[in-house]
């Protein structure tokens, strides 16, 4: 593992403010990616075998990051944000498929009383899981291990080992289930 190397700075727009921790395997495949880490103390990890593809990372605030398993696949126009010194965490094996959102964070505070009533909370996705086409995860959702998310779906829950969910809000449609890559 290493810092990005030449060749993926010219393929993609990187930009690097403040003090980060990168740890980029070298058979990592990131093309055409839009990366942007402003803040102390964050931390981005891709490993092995790894595909991105003309996506977007964003690390924002102090004490946030984003880690990437082996063999995991990024698909076009997906968008990875971690904020508020929250983390998202996609282990091994897993596929997003186009257009994919993940998200610990609203974007912007909002207040009542004077206190922030929507603050962030960490993305984990298990190993091998799909999202679908135009998915979007919320904040403070975990994903466990060979489940699915069907297309258009927004989760907004945590998802058992081995199910299909679809909807907005997502729903739970099958149980014990595996797919493959094919």
């Amino acid at each position: 593992m290493k810092k990005f190397s030449l060749l993926q700075k010219i393929r993609n727009k990187i930009r690097i403010k403040g003090t980060v921790s990168l740890s980029i395997a070298n058979s990592a495949k990131i093309a055409g990616c839009d990366i942007s880490i402003r803040g102390e103390n964050n931390r981005l990890e891709i490993e092995e075998g790894a595909t991105l593809r003309k996506s977007q990372i964003e690390i924002l605030g102090n004490n946030c990051s984003i880690f990437i398993g082996k063999n995991c696949i990024i698909g076009h126009g997906c968008y990875i944000s971690a904020k508020e010194g929250k983390k998202v965490v996609i282990k091994v094996d897993c596929m997003l498929s186009r257009n994919v959102k993940l998200m610990t964070s609203d974007g912007h505070p909002i207040f009542q009383d004077g206190k922030v009533i929507n603050e962030g909370a960490d993305i984990i996705i298990d190993e091998h899981v799909w999202l679908a086409d135009n998915v979007t995860i919320l904040k403070g959702v975990h994903i466990s291990k060979n489940s699915v998310a069907g297309i258009n779906s927004t989760v907004t829950k945590d998802i058992a080992k081995g199910s299909i969910v679809a909807g907005n809000p997502a729903k739970v449609i099958k149980s014990d289930i595996t797919w493959a890559e094919e």
